[in-house]
C-alpha cells in the first residue's frame, strides 16, 4: 500500500461507489478522507415516491457514519470552497487547508433556478436535494400548504416531481402543472416515450406547457399562455456549476464544469479526478442525470485504486447504448423508456423499486 493520501470531494453517487469497493477491497493507499458536511444522502431516485408517500424519508437516504467507520476512511464534516489544483490542497469552509496526493470531485451540481427563472420567494430548486426535502417537509407539514404546484423542466426529473406532487397527500386537492419549456416533454427520448408520457399527464389531469417560463412583475409567466399564480414554483431545469472549480486552476467548460477524459480524469491536472454533475465527459457525451453517476462509480474506484499505486488509468465508464429509464407515475405504475420502447405496468413499477431498494440496501444494510 502505498503512502498517499487520496482526498473524495462529497459524497455523490459516484463516491458512494467508490466508498464500497473500499469497504470490500480495502484502502487503496495509507490514508483515505472524506470532505462532506451532510449526514446522509438522499437518493434522487426515490423523491418522487417519497412526496407520493410510497417511501419514508429515511428509506431514500444512505447515512454516511456507518459506511466511512466500516471502510476506514477520515471524515471531515466541511465543505469544499476552493482547489489550488497544482498546489494539491484544497479549502474548507472551516478555514482549513486539506493536502492529497489523488484528489476525486462528486459533490454534484449546484442549483440554477434563480439564475435561470429569476428570484421569487415561491421557488424552490430540486438542488441541492437535501434543501429541497427540508422545504418541502416544512411547507407539506404546514398551516398553508400549496394548492397550485407549478414544476418547470421537461425532462425525467421534472415529470416524475410533476407525478409525485400530483399524488402527494395534501388536505386540499393540489392542481400541477408541467412547464416542460420549448424543448418539449421528454426531448432526449423517442416519440413512443413522449406520447406514453402525455397520456399519463392528462389521465392524471396534469397540465402540460411546452414553452419557456420565467418570473416577471406581475409572477410566473409562460408566454402564450394562461397561468394562475402558482403558490410553489419547483424548478428541475437541470445542474449548474459550482463556482470554485472555475477558480481553482481546473480546465473546465464554458459552463463551468470540470472537464475530464474517459477516465474521469481531469483534462488539466491528472492527479485530479471528477464524476457526476460537476464534471463534463469530453471524448463523448453523457448528460447529467444520477442514473450515470451511479454506474460511474465502480469504474472510478478501479482508477483511482490504480492511481493510488502509481499506474495509469484504464476504466471507462460509456454509457449504455440506449438509455434505461423507469419512470414513476406515483400510482403504483411506472413508464419504461428504452430506445423506441414505451410501457406502462405495474410490474414495471415493482422492478423500479427492487432496483431502488437493492441499490440503498449496498450501503445501509
Amino acid at each position: 500500500m502505498s503512502g498517499k493520501t487520496l482526498l473524495l470531494i462529497g459524497a455523490g453517487h459516484a463516491h458512494l461507489g467508490v466508498i464500497d469497493d473500499i469497504r470490500k477491497n480495502g484502502l487503496p493507499c495509507e490514508r483515505v478522507v472524506i470532505v462532506e458536511p451532510r449526514r446522509a444522502m438522499h437518493y434522487s431516485g426515490m423523491i418522487p415516491g417519497w412526496l407520493a408517500a410510497e417511501y419514508r424519508a429515511s428509506e431514500a437516504m444512505i447515512p454516511l457514519q456507518p459506511l466511512v467507520e466500516e471502510a476506514g476512511i477520515e471524515w471531515i464534516q466541511a465543505s469544499a470552497i476552493g482547489i489550488d489544483a497544482s498546489g494539491n490542497t484544497v479549502r474548507l469552509d472551516t478555514g482549513d487547508d486539506v493536502a492529497f496526493d489523488i484528489c476525486s470531485i462528486a459533490v454534484g451540481g449546484a442549483g440554477r433556478a434563480r439564475r435561470v427563472l429569476g428570484d421569487d420567494p415561491r421557488l424552490f430548486d430540486i438542488r441541492p436535494i437535501d434543501r429541497f426535502v427540508d422545504r418541502w417537509r416544512d411547507l407539506r407539514d404546514g398551516a398553508a400548504t400549496p394548492r397550485r404546484i407549478a414544476v418547470v423542466g421537461g425532462g425525467a426529473g421534472g415529470l416524475e416531481l410533476a407525478f409525485g406532487f400530483a399524488n402527494a397527500p395534501m388536505p386540499k386537492k393540489t392542481r400541477v402543472t408541467l412547464i416542460a419549456g420549448e424543448g418539449g416533454l421528454l426531448p432526449d427520448h423517442a416519440a413512443s416515450v413522449q406520447r406514453k408520457a402525455r397520456a399519463e399527464l392528462a389521465a392524471q389531469d396534469i397540465r402540460l406547457i411546452e414553452a419557456d417560463a420565467s418570473f416577471e412583475d406581475e409572477g410566473l409567466c409562460v408566454a402564450g399562455h394562461e397561468l394562475k399564480p402558482p403558490e410553489l414554483v419547483v424548478a428541475a431545469i437541470g445542474s449548474g456549476a459550482p463556482d470554485w472549480p472555475r477558480e481553482s486552476g481546473l480546465a473546465v467548460d464554458k459552463d463551468g464544469f470540470i472537464e475530464v477524459d474517459r477516465y474521469q480524469r481531469s483534462c488539466s491536472h491528472p492527479c485530479i479526478f471528477a464524476a457526476g454533475d460537476v464534471a463534463r465527459r469530453t471524448d463523448r457525451q453523457l448528460p447529467h442525470s444520477g442514473v450515470h453517476a451511479v454506474y460511474a462509480g465502480p469504474v472510478l474506484a478501479a482508477n483511482l485504486r490504480r492511481a493510488a499505486n502509481g499506474q495509469a488509468p484504464t476504466n471507462t465508464y460509456r454509457g449504455r447504448g440506449m438509455d434505461f429509464y423507469l419512470f414513476n407515475t406515483g400510482r403504483g405504475e411506472a413508464i419504461l423508456s428504452y430506445g423506441r420502447i414505451a410501457l406502462k405496468a405495474r410490474w414495471l413499477r415493482k422492478l423500479k423499486d427492487w432496483l431502488d431498494r437493492r441499490w440503498i440496501d449496498r450501503f445501509t444494510r
